[in-house]
């Protein structure tokens, strides 16, 4: 039995697979601040999802960076506590199996890439856009090299800082996450009505981030979630298609920009794609 799992700011998510095709019993908790419950928390769901059954191998996803060994993460604003805790080592005193982590946006997009909207391209960036911006890129079916991993939310847009003053850093995801949309607006997201200028506005922000994510990692793809962009409402794809091809203003052909199609387990989905991948499994 092969064990998946999602560690979020928010939720995580636990589930099993047989075949690595499916996965069966998810459990889902909200993730604890402290590092200590949570891995406790993910040692019983393991468990619970097992059922009895030997653990052949596990992966999962994480939020925030990973150190170079890939064993826990090195910086993170919600799960502070879990930050250079080492999570491999500690599930593996457990369950004595091999322990597959990496960053939980890029097994989103993983996910995405061998089970979702990507699967029919080579190279494809995928983009999350929730409470906060991130992001990966993946070549062959693969999440693509690097040295501390992706994070596509913290390129500097507003320069000028002509839209978000002085004292706000002037990322795209200072620009268009929900997080920061409900700062200037006082409500969240899901409370402002689908007419609203602002999704259209959010929309060309975007495109200027995916013009820099085309001229820098070239893919055939972009496939986007998250709760701004799959949510309801949300920013509209077509909108964001239109102001891309805006934005490149014909230096370079503005790729396919696809829907993520997963939703809440595109992490799962990723899990099985990396043990697919590192078990070299057909």
């Amino acid at each position: 039995m092969y064990i998946l799992f999602d560690i979020g700011g928010t939720k995580t998510r636990i589930a099993s697979s047989e075949d690595l095709r499916t996965f069966v019993k998810v459990v889902k908790f909200d993730t604890p601040p402290l590092y200590i419950d949570g891995i406790k928390a993910v040692i019983a769901g393991v468990k619970e999802v097992l059922d009895g059954n030997k653990v052949s191998s596990i992966a999962g996803g994480i939020r925030g960076p990973l150190n170079h060994e890939k064993t826990g993460i090195v910086s993170e604003t919600k799960l502070c506590d879990w930050v250079g805790r080492n999570i491999v080592e500690d599930l593996r005193m457990e369950f004595d199996t091999d322990i597959f982590l990496e960053n939980d946006t890029a097994m989103v997009g993983l996910g995405e890439v061998v089970f979702g909207a990507g699967k029919d391209h080579n190279i494809v960036a995928y983009h999350t856009v929730s409470t906060g911006v991130g992001g990966a890129r993946f070549v062959g079916g693969h999440i693509d090299v690097s040295s501390v991993g992706f994070e596509p939310g913290h390129q500097i847009l507003d320069i000028d800082r002509t839209l978000l003053g002085p004292t706000i850093p002037p990322t795209l995801e200072n620009l268009v996450s929900g997080t920061a949309l409900e700062k200037r607006r006082g409500v969240k997201p899901y409370e402002i009505a689908q007419d609203d200028s602002v999704w259209d506005e959010l929309a060309l922000q975007l495109a200027y981030g995916l013009k820099n994510t085309i001229v820098y990692w070239s893919p055939d793809a972009i496939v986007l979630g998250g709760s701004m962009v799959i949510g309801d409402p949300r920013i509209p794809l077509e909108m964001i298609k239109n102001h891309t091809e805006e934005v490149l203003d014909g230096l370079l052909p503005c790729p396919i920009i696809l829907d993520a199609t997963l939703k809440d387990e595109g992490g799962l989905y990723g899990a099985m794609a990396l043990l697919k991948d590192k078990l070299d499994i057909i």
